[in-house]
């Protein structure tokens, strides 16, 4: 029998998820430069830059990036990562100018507990956000705090339930009253 050495053992090499570090872009290495603390996360499929912000940061960050140049909110929305996992509040953000052939965008995700979703308007800096929020919270069931009139959008005012959350279960029935 021969005897193994150290060479002979297979070498294990990390997972891959484990091994990838994610490069800071422009936007997030703009916000920790200025002390805004924030995580970046992997670009998009289209290359926009993605940033993780805690709930609590949100209003100084996006309040920031305002500043900053990113005038416009093309897109909030929310999506649920799947049943007893987290919700998650994105806000696509674009600086619009003259002088560009192609605006800069971000991304900022907020992750929120399913149990309790609560998360600044941003009503305040970007009045776009009115009915985006409104439509988060009626689907998904997240707060925006300090939101100006925050109520059901596309379900009845009486409907039980955020029917798009993945662990959601429709009702077999829905009875409307006073429809005559």
């Amino acid at each position: 029998m021969a005897e193994e050495t150290q060479s002979d053992q297979p070498t294990s090499s990390p997972a891959p998820e484990a091994s990838a570090i994610v490069q800071a872009g422009e936007v997030s290495g703009w916000l920790t430069e200025n002390g805004f603390e924030n995580q970046a996360l992997e670009a998009d499929h289209s290359g926009v830059e993605l940033v993780k912000v805690e709930p609590e940061f949100l209003i100084p960050i996006a309040t920031a990036l305002y500043a900053y140049g990113f005038n416009y909110l093309q897109c909030q929305g929310a999506y649920d990562i799947g049943p007893g996992k987290e919700l998650v509040s994105f806000y696509h953000l674009i600086k619009v100018s003259d002088d560009s052939d192609r605006p800069q965008e971000v991304r900022l995700k907020v992750f929120l507990p399913r149990d309790n979703p609560k998360v600044p308007s941003v009503y305040w800096i970007w009045k776009a956000a009115d009915w985006q929020e409104r439509e988060s919270f009626d689907m998904y069931g997240i707060i925006y705090e300090g939101h100006p009139n925050l109520k059901r959008l596309l379900m009845p005012e009486d409907w039980v339930g955020w029917p798009l959350r993945k662990d959601y279960v429709s009702p077999d029935f829905y009875e409307l009253q006073d429809a005559y």
